[in-house]
């Protein structure tokens, strides 16, 4: 088996890149203070939320007096809605531990830093050689990767860094194969890949070493940063923001694009290209952290690519991860958001040309270029290479095989996200333009013009029917009036041959005695289809001498005693 469909059992393998959104939903007044109820999210999905309560922030200013007046603590709750959104819309603060600590107290409640500690430990049991210096803290941007100085006890003065990461969402490899990768990359041997001197791992981590570099990574080139320094002090706000020279921009560009050719034809999946996973030596730049695609790990930049459904192979997916190093190499920070509608001025043409090829509207719409035609375009075709070193880098067909089908399990991943995100973003701009003022004012003309149609329709149609029954009454004995319990009289084409009915027995019930004056005739209402006038000369020749004398007996006299 050359991979697994689902992690491990008991293993919940969680994408730390997936951005957690926060809505403070109430307040409650508590003795001394107000408490902040917040719902946060993780993603897309409505399902997978929760709430936190106990908000301290400083922002926005508070108030001594009047600080429970529910006018004040409303203006409050707008602020501290802005600066989370501050905080969770920017890209290297939305990645924080300590944010989502605070967000997600659930998942993020184990002490990486002791776990990786226990790991080196029990390392360190097996290969005495090595000795821990110090854990340089936070100094990259992923939770659960930790780095320590080390050094060989027989060569004290050499520096290296051991780096420790867990398993990330994206390891499908077998615990097998994924060893035997981690413990071949020693041997990969290219110019532009900075080399690993010791691999190992697990089932559920990695552990690698590599020399240590004074000089630090080309993130720290451009920001002008200390490499032991935390990555949110070095990158977050920087206080100079300056791109490279053309001639760097240009070799440095040739120089990664090498690289990533060079494992795309090797059948090696990366997709974790950035400025801080790039080591420079003199003018020359290298790779790191080859292992991350081994260990599962989500990129960087996904939350970014992972909104274009044209990225959805990892070949793009180092095609767009280029374009934003390139960009920040040229103007000295990430892009604000991408796509790019248009870019600042640059050092070169050729620069604006490469950017537009990858953070364009128009590349995220319709897909990005290959290495391969990059390397073609004049801002490198013309860059010359001067190394001596030949790549090396040999992996057995049987772990080319379980590589190719990990490949393919995380591209699967990937564009089933992209599609999910993609039908949420239409739903949630189908409602937001049906609840619209402009669309609810649409809405209200048309339901006005409809009920002014059906109030024109009722109208004319009682009009024909009040038509059609005077005509019927003036047509005379062929379609006399109907009672309102009686059914609408058939035509009266065929009457005349009917026999005449017969007439109705005498009433069971006394009736007053007729009036001195005639009444008002009507003319004669037909039942069931046949003429009334039997019952109207029954009623009129009734005679009351003919009923029977009824005897009563009074007892309503007052009974004297």
């Amino acid at each position: 088996m050359a991979f697994m469909e689902k992690p491990p059992a008991g293993k919940v393998l969680l994408d730390d890149t997936v951005p957690l959104t926060a809505a403070i939903e109430a307040s409650q007044s508590l003795q001394s203070h107000t408490e902040y109820i917040i719902r946060v999210q993780r993603g897309i999905s409505v399902e997978n939320s929760w709430q936190i309560t106990g908000l301290s922030l400083p922002l926005p200013p508070k108030k001594l007096i009047g600080n429970m007046d529910r006018e004040f603590i409303a203006e409050r709750q707008k602020g501290l809605q802005n600066y989370l959104n501050v905080i969770t819309t920017n890209h290297i603060l939305s990645n924080c531990e300590l944010v989502k600590k605070f967000l997600d107290p659930n998942n993020y409640s184990a002490n990486y830093t002791e776990i990786a500690l226990q790991q080196v430990s029990m390392f360190f049991r097996s290969e005495p050689k090595w000795e821990v210096v110090e854990p340089l803290k936070d100094i990259g941007w992923r939770i659960r990767k930790k780095y320590f100085l080390m050094k060989i006890k027989n060569q004290p003065k050499e520096r290296l860094v051991l780096s420790w990461a867990d398993l990330g969402p994206d390891k499908y490899l077998s615990d097998k194969d994924f060893q035997c990768l981690i413990k071949l990359l020693p041997s990969c041997l290219h110019p532009y890949i900075f080399r690993v001197t010791f691999a190992t791992a697990n089932e559920s981590s990695a552990l690698l070493i590599r020399m240590f570099n004074e000089k630090g990574t080309l993130k720290d080139l451009i920001y002008k940063a200390k490499p032991k320094d935390p990555f949110l002090r070095k990158y977050c706000n920087p206080k100079k923001i300056q791109g490279l020279e053309l001639q760097q921009i240009k070799t440095y560009g040739r120089q990664i694009l090498e690289v990533l050719k060079f494992l795309h034809d090797k059948g090696f999946p990366y997709g974790h290209l950035h400025a801080s996973n790039v080591v420079l030596e003199g003018d020359t730049c290298r790779l790191l952290d080859l292992e991350n695609s081994l260990l599962g790990l989500p990129s960087f930049y996904r939350s970014y690519f992972s909104q274009f459904r044209k990225i959805n192979t990892l070949e793009s997916v180092d095609v767009f991860c280029f374009g934003h190093l390139l960009y920040e190499m040229t103007y000295g920070r990430p892009p604000d958001s991408v796509p790019v509608d248009s870019f600042p001025p640059a050092p070169s043409m050729a620069v604006v040309a490469v950017l537009e090829s990858t953070l364009s509207c128009e590349a995220c719409k319709n897909g990005m270029p290959t290495v391969s035609r990059l390397l073609q375009m004049p801002l490198f075709s013309d860059v010359l290479l001067t190394t001596s070193e030949k790549p090396q880098f040999k992996i057995p067909t049987k772990l080319k095989e379980a590589l190719r089908i990990a490949k393919e399990c995380i591209e699967k991943r990937l564009i089933e996200e992209q599609k999910q995100i993609h039908q949420h973003r239409r739903l949630t701009r189908a409602q937001s333009h049906h609840g619209s003022e402009e669309e609810r004012k649409k809405r209200k003309i048309l339901a006005r013009k409809k009920s002014k149609r059906s109030a024109v329709e009722n109208s004319e149609e009682h009009s024909a029917k009040y038509s059609n029954s005077n005509n019927s009454a003036g047509s005379g004995a062929s379609s006399p009036l109907t009672s309102p319990s009686s059914p609408t009289p058939p035509s009266t084409a065929g009457m005349s041959a009917l026999p005449p009915p017969p007439p109705p027995p005498p009433p069971a019930a006394p009736l007053p005695p007729a009036s001195a004056e005639a009444p008002t005739r009507l003319p004669p209402q037909a039942v069931n289809g046949v003429g009334r006038g039997a019952l109207l000369s029954s009623i009129q020749n009734f005679q009351k001498g003919t009923l029977r004398k009824a005897e009563t007996c009074d007892h309503s006299a007052p009974k004297i005693g």
